[in-house]
């Protein structure tokens, strides 16, 4: 008997299947951009989704559709961030922009255009410069 392996399985999603709560978001934070792909990887019982837009941004989304990471080639917009992040970013770094975010399972990381990454709690308290 051969034993059963789970494997990991990626699959383009087409526009018409996108879930409404991921094309919602999009629609809010990114009004100017269009989905260009997108990628469902199941890996057993675990869904997620990887979304391209069409200025290269990507959007990371767990199975409940929330955001988990925005990684952009420019400045992510304002409202994808955290409220108090963006605080933060414009109150120490007025000159810069926030071109990464990933939130983890304790805490969140946003990177700027500068090359600083900076670490903040899950409700947004800054943490420490990431090194």
């Amino acid at each position: 008997m051969i034993p059963a392996t789970v494997f990991a399985q990626d699959r383009v999603v087409p526009n018409a299947e996108i879930p409404p709560a991921i094309q919602q978001y999009v629609k809010k934070h990114f009004p100017n951009q269009s989905i260009v792909k997108v990628e469902m990887d199941m890996e057993g019982t675990k869904k997620e989704y990887e979304i391209k837009l069409d200025n290269r941004t990507k959007l990371e989304f767990n199975g409940e559709y929330q955001v988990e990471k925005i990684d952009g080639k420019s400045a992510i917009p304002a409202s994808a961030i955290p409220a108090p992040i963006n605080e933060y970013v414009k109150m120490h770094y007025p000159n810069n922009t926030v071109t990464e975010w990933e939130t983890e399972w304790n805490h969140q990381e946003v990177k700027l255009d500068n090359g600083i990454e900076l670490e903040f709690d899950l409700k947004g308290a800054f943490i420490r410069i990431d090194d």
